[in-house]
């Protein structure tokens, strides 16, 4: 890795370390909230190809909550470029406050779907290519893209490839992780410089859907 990578890397969980802290939610009413949701993210949160629903399921409740409030502040969905995420800020608005934001995450946190397969005809990349790549990746999201809480990155294993390369694609663009208000993605966003071509993008997605 070049020094350069490595300073932009060390800024990065660096900033990363900085801790949020969230009230404790409710998985049972969490639970009845959730009837909404499944409706696209499935009953156990597995997700929906056909109606663009990432797989939800076993995802950190605190980044659960932070992407929830996010749509509900405006700080993601609202960009006209952005179909899905306009599609989703209407539904996180329906949650009447905090406490429901953090409920619904705990029970989204306690799911644990198995996620369908998908065509191989539609999943492009290189696995050991994208497995090269992702070694910056690991530092942060870990070896087995199982997240680290610590350093605020989510889990990445057991989710869709078409997902992860149209959000890679989106950071890279700008369209995620552009407001100001979105620290997170900002850090993201700058570590897609890292990716230069949609051809690693779709490399480093591919070796994601391996892990496990």
């Amino acid at each position: 890795m070049t020094r350069s990578r490595m300073q932009l890397l060390a800024a990065v969980i660096g900033i990363s370390a900085a801790m949020s802290v969230f009230a404790a939610g409710d998985a049972t009413k969490g639970k009845a909230l959730y009837a909404v949701c499944a409706a696209c993210h499935g009953a156990n949160g597995e997700g929906n190809t056909l109606l663009n629903a990432p797989v939800t399921g076993g995802q950190g409740a605190w980044y659960v909550i932070r992407q929830l409030s996010a749509f509900r502040a405006g700080v993601r969905g609202t960009d006209p470029k952005d179909t899905y995420g306009m599609q989703m800020r209407p539904m996180a608005i329906t949650l009447a406050d905090d406490q429901a934001v953090e409920d619904i995450a705990a029970y989204v946190t306690s799911l644990n779907p198995t996620v369908p397969a998908e065509d191989p005809n539609k999943i492009a990349g290189d696995v050991e290519a994208g497995k090269a790549a992702f070694v910056t990746c690991a530092a942060c999201h870990g070896e087995r893209g199982q997240g680290n809480s610590v350093l605020r990155s989510p889990k990445l294993a057991n989710q869709y490839y078409w997902y992860i390369v149209r959000q890679l694609q989106a950071f890279k663009s700008g369209l995620r992780g552009s407001h100001p208000k979105d620290d997170f993605g900002m850090q993201m966003g700058a570590m897609m410089v890292l990716l230069t071509s949609d051809q690693q993008i779709n490399d480093v997605a591919k070796y994601i859907t391996t892990l496990k």
